[in-house]
């Protein structure tokens, strides 16, 4: 029976596909570190008490970067280059989502509003983020390899999306309120588009390394597809609510360190 646990335990089994699946994990996290570093660099002076959060959201992600070269390091696996096509974090930059990456390469400081946008992008960035590894902590909690990468990745997504809605609400309350959730709008819907073409196409590849039956294919993309749909009819708007956490200042520590990369 086809099922997501099968499907992620089938991908998991396979050296080709678990070294495709860590080596495209691993490198948008590690683009995500890039990113919240330069933006945490270009803070401008009305925020700067924000830089330390963003400076540990960007730790967070290199370290989820280390924890998944780690776990092909301990199959002896090296990572491979991630097709243009899997590549989440890009997409999105070139969908026009979140900062350019012309604007944190230079040196300018940014402005209160790019702040804004930041914050919007990974609000509904990291909703898609925590979902994903609720799933995974739901099945692979409790496995060897999985279970203590898992587990650590997961706490710390729920802890940058609580973050984000937090951050957002004070900006709310200054004003900012209409910005907010045009661009939360915005995000979530060019997100949920970026997030079926490299589903399909991620999906495309590991069917190709495991050998599926194009009717099993057919079936997943079908799935990927309704899912999409869905989305665009009402599940977007899952990712443009704000609510006060239940956690409060979840990033307002130094990260914690990742044992399996020790």
């Amino acid at each position: 029976m086809l099922s997501a646990k099968s499907l992620f335990q089938e991908i998991v089994d396979n050296d080709e596909s678990f070294r495709l699946f860590c080596s495209i994990a691993a490198s948008g996290e590690s683009q995500g570190g890039w990113e919240n570093a330069r933006i945490a660099a270009l803070v401008p002076e009305s925020e700067r008490a924000l830089a330390p959060k963003i400076t540990r959201h960007g730790a967070d992600e290199d370290k989820h970067g280390r924890i998944f070269h780690a776990l092909l390091k301990k199959r002896g696996l090296e990572p491979v280059a991630v097709p243009p096509e899997t590549d989440y974090t890009m997409l999105l930059e070139r969908h026009g989502i979140g900062l350019a990456h012309e604007k944190l390469k230079a040196d300018a400081p940014l402005t209160e509003r790019d702040i804004i946008t930041y914050l919007a992008h990974s609000r509904v960035t990291e909703q898609r983020a925590a979902e994903q590894m609720a799933m995974l902590l739901k099945y692979f909690a409790d496995h060897a390899d999985l279970g203590r990468a898992v587990r650590m990745i997961s706490a710390d997504e729920d802890n940058h999306l609580a973050y984000s809605h937090e951050e957002l609400l004070r900006f709310a309350a200054a004003g900012h309120g209409r910005y907010i959730q045009r661009t939360l709008r915005e995000c979530a819907l060019a997100e949920i588009r970026v997030h079926r073409d490299v589903s399909l196409a991620v999906m495309d590849r590991m069917g190709r390394l495991l050998g599926w039956p194009r009717t099993r294919s057919a079936m997943l993309a079908a799935g990927i597809h309704a899912m999409y749909a869905y989305e665009r009819l009402a599940g977007w708007r899952r990712m443009v609510t704000l609510r006060t956490p239940g956690r409060r200042d979840a990033l307002g520590g130094p990260a914690a360190a990742a044992p399996e990369v020790a």
